[in-house]
């Protein structure tokens, strides 16, 4: 995979790429990644990529002419272009697994009061990370690229990847780790029993149970089937009797 971004701010990216585990991945050549300073494609004297609104208002709005050049330069008939908006899709985990499936992303991040609306004409989808304001669309692109890399062959090994939170409309189960006991909290006991059918059926019934609690909203986009709604009725009972 290769990604594009075009921003006004390219150093913005350099900790994605220099940390853990996206860094390891790319020192394995598993993407590519470019940013491209759009301001460098201006034809104004004066450098300027962005202009005051036609009918007044606050604030400045970003030229076609810059970031539709730089989006020229770099297309492909294999890129997807991504708009970071407001108006996008909220972004989600399938969303993040269909990306990572691409042979190309050109993200486009925005500044200051926003876009000239004939550029959304020139993009593929947008995307937005919620219902909130940030200073541009450049910490939305380092979230959703995170997101994205991770989900390519080889980044993580693949079990970590199908035990994320969201990855089967789920939040994940429980984890821990040593010493068995820490200021009087014990690790459930099917979790040292060895018995993997157990422990199976157990952090399936614990996902279940962290998503009714925690994100209710999740389980109505996911139809249970008669066995996880079992599973989830004696996980909120007693889930140290699940098993």
């Amino acid at each position: 995979m290769k990604i594009t971004v075009l921003s006004l701010f390219p150093d913005y990216f350099a900790p994605l790429l220099q940390t853990s585990i996206i860094k390891r991945a790319k020192e394995k050549d598993l993407f590519s990644f470019e940013c491209i300073d759009f301001r460098s494609f201006t034809q104004e004297k004066h450098g300027h990529v962005d202009d005051t609104p036609y009918g007044g208002g606050a604030g400045m709005v970003l030229m076609c002419q810059p970031i539709l050049d730089a989006l020229k330069s770099v297309r492909t008939p294999d890129s997807k272009v991504i708009l970071l908006s407001p108006q996008g899709q909220t972004f989600h985990q399938q969303m993040a697994m269909d990306l990572s499936k691409e042979k190309h992303l050109i993200f486009l991040c925005g500044h200051y009061e926003g876009f000239d609306e004939r550029i959304r004409d020139y993009v593929d989808m947008q995307i937005s990370l919620g219902d909130f304001v940030l200073t541009g669309g450049e910490p939305a692109c380092v979230v959703i690229c995170d997101a994205i890399l991770r989900m390519i062959p080889g980044v993580i090994k693949s079990d970590s990847a199908q035990d994320d939170s969201f990855s089967d409309g789920l939040l994940e189960y429980p984890q821990y780790t040593r010493p068995e006991i820490y200021d009087g909290k014990r690790v459930p006991d099917v979790l040292l029993s060895g018995h993997h059918a157990r422990i199976h059926t157990w952090r399936k019934a614990m996902a279940l149970r962290n998503t009714a609690l925690h994100r209710p909203d999740l389980l109505k986009n996911r139809p249970l089937s008669r066995e996880e709604e079992d599973l989830l009725a004696k996980a909120l009972e007693n889930p140290n009797e699940v098993c």
